[in-house]
């Protein structure tokens, strides 16, 4: 993964993964302090959407899990991560 675009589309489908299970979302939610609305309003943030990419990379389960729903390598969430803001500074 090359470009910040893509990276964006991914945490997107981050989102979607974790609003499709009760347990997931509202762990989320409860971890993060956000709710629904924020959620919508901040759909289109690359700040906010590396804090999803963090949320699912605290749990190698979460990661693998969202990596086989999505189809796609369990690296990619890292990858996507490190084109985000704040990026620079993690060691996935």
């Amino acid at each position: 993964m090359k470009r910040t675009d893509e990276a964006v589309s991914l945490a997107r489908d981050a989102l979607i993964y974790l609003s499709q299970d009760v347990d997931r979302i509202g762990r989320f939610l409860a971890v993060t302090g956000v709710g629904p609305v924020e959620i919508r309003e901040r759909v289109d943030d690359p700040t906010f959407l590396a804090g999803v990419l963090d949320f699912i990379l605290a749990d190698d389960a979460m990661v693998v899990d969202f990596a086989e729903a999505a189809g796609i390598a369990p690296e990619q969430p890292a990858r996507a991560r490190r084109l985000l803001p704040g990026g620079d500074l993690l060691e996935y």
